[in-house]
């Protein structure tokens, strides 16, 4: 029910390559007759290191849906979104890893290798520690106590971790693969970290579940799924110790010319600074924070309220399946749009009908609490409107990341274009998080429960909830608080449309000199 491109940032290495060599005699697609001859290697090795970084996102991705099946608050749903904010963050140790290396090894390998020997440590730990976190006593799921802090630190390492690996990763792609081929690298980001994320998060969600495999798979049921967490947590620990191994003893770095050997932390940051002090881009900046705001009740929240209405976390995971297609073959079809003089005409058109989405999802959530009976028995109707939405949905997402990533080619300034790229990427990702955090943690604040025995009036509070069990009652809601923030987003969104569309069409159509800086 939400927007992932945010977290796999695909074809942001494409971008830079265009802009890194946007003043070459030869195109980066015109050279593609030369073939893949010497490359292919390279492109297999590439993707295989994007799988692996994401299968981390989609384990993180998949805690918050167990979570909600064990009817934790919106406010820890809140709290633990903030495990998403590093690769929103990154930005701030790019340059150093950017810049420190150990030239035995590599500018790339010095990060990358021990940054992946980590992920598989914590991968494997938290496969020794994983059941006993989530509260499965004796197998028995949900039977004890959960340890959402442990939880938390461990996943928020876990995509710290990650995010230093995708800036390592990202810049060794553009060395490795040779100037006729670098632009291969968003391929191999996008299918990698798609295949990853599935593997992180559906797969594991799916066959994990003894419910769904007993339904589905099995001819007898069993009362734990083919796999178990705490198995596949340690697969992938080893399967990250014996790549990164074999990459560190066979695969050898090359020389990138284009890059200053010489230049250091405190130059990058300069320039950072520099490029943050340009108007337009101040100005864009508030518009890529605040820009996500609306759409937050639908795109995060919704999910969870599914959750609580019935509709199981397996089949929550199962709907992104449909959406692979969409998020890799849209592009191709919207290019010759974003790829014009005004890329962000597409995000202004898409603006106001996306928003309508929430409308529909409002209407999704109310029908699912009223349609799901108390078996879990769910209309098939009911799955094709979820379909329907999720599939518009991701045409808008994909549409407007797309439309962002065309502007953000468009303007960097090719001298710097790797810097002000990562600039404006992570603005783009922090202002998608923080109101994924915010509509998480408002959502419990904005829903009003009472008590269905008389003489008890509200619910909201500890003490309240006590006082209702103890008289043999029921918390019940009397005022949902997605609905709520469902209609505030939609004012918002509004409200924002009317006082950024002329802001967005003037950026778009500035010229691209009053977006470059001065290096002197």
């Amino acid at each position: 029910m939400t927007c992932q491109i945010k977290k796999s940032e695909f074809s942001n290495i494409e971008y830079v390559v265009l802009n890194k060599y946007e003043h070459d005699s030869e195109t980066p697609s015109a050279p593609r007759h030369k073939g893949l001859k010497g490359d292919i290697g390279n492109i297999i090795l590439l993707t295989i290191l994007y799988i692996l970084q994401g299968v981390p996102l989609g384990l993180s991705g998949s805690i918050p849906l167990i979570l909600q099946s064990r009817k934790v608050s919106y406010e820890e749903q809140a709290k633990f979104s903030f495990i998403d904010w590093p690769f929103s963050l990154k930005l701030i140790w790019a340059p150093i890893v950017d810049s420190l290396y150990l030239p035995r090894l590599g500018r790339r390998k010095t990060w990358m290798v021990p940054t992946q020997y980590l992920i598989g440590i914590f991968l494997i730990y938290l496969s020794t520690r994983i059941d006993n976190i989530l509260g499965n006593d004796n197998g028995k799921v949900g039977s004890g106590t959960m340890d959402l802090n442990t939880l938390f630190v461990v996943f928020f390492v876990l995509n710290f971790l990650a995010a230093t690996q995708d800036i390592s990763v990202d810049g060794w792609a553009i060395s490795m693969l040779q100037r006729h081929n670098v632009g291969w690298a968003s391929t191999c980001n996008a299918v990698g970290q798609t295949a990853g994320y599935f593997l992180g998060n559906v797969v594991l969600l799916v066959l994990e579940s003894a419910d769904f495999c007993n339904k589905y798979i099995r001819s007898q049921p069993s009362n734990v799924g083919i796999i178990t967490f705490s198995g596949f947590l340690y697969f992938w620990g080893l399967v990250f110790f014996v790549t990164t191994s074999l990459v560190w003893i066979f695969k050898s770095e090359r020389t990138d010319p284009e890059v200053d050997p010489d230049q250091s932390i405190v130059t990058t940051y300069k320039q950072l600074y520099r490029v943050i002090k340009l108007k337009p881009v101040i100005s864009y900046c508030v518009i890529l924070m605040t820009c996500k705001i609306c759409f937050k009740a639908a795109d995060t929240v919704a999910r969870f309220k599914l959750i609580d209405a019935g509709i199981s976390k397996e089949t929550i995971a199962l709907y992104a399946v449909p959406l692979v297609p969409i998020q890799l073959i849209l592009p191709f079809v919207i290019a010759r749009k974003t790829s014009g003089p005004r890329p962000l005409d597409i995000f202004l058109k898409g603006f106001l009908p996306k928003l309508s989405m929430t409308v529909f999802m409002a209407y999704l959530v109310h029908l699912a609490f009223n349609v799901i009976d108390a078996k879990g028995n769910v209309p098939m109707y009911f799955y094709i409107l979820l379909l329907a939405w999720n599939c518009i949905n991701e045409v808008f997402c994909t549409s407007f990341f797309v439309a962002k990533m065309a502007f953000h080619a468009k303007v960097s300034d090719p001298v710097i274009g790797g810097t002000y790229m990562t600039l404006l990427n992570t603005i783009s990702n922090l202002g998608d998080s923080w109101p994924a955090t915010v509509a998480l943690w408002a959502v419990g604040g904005l829903t009003w429960k009472s008590c269905d025995q008389a003489g008890i009036r509200s619910c909201d509070s500890a003490s309240g909830a006590q006082e209702c069990s103890a008289a043999v009652g029921h918390c019940v809601i009397a005022v949902d608080g997605f609905y709520i923030e469902c209609f505030v987003c939609v004012v918002i969104g509004v409200l924002w449309y009317l006082w950024k569309k002329h802001k967005v069409r003037l950026l778009d159509a500035l010229d691209v000199k009053e977006w470059k800086i001065s290096l002197s």
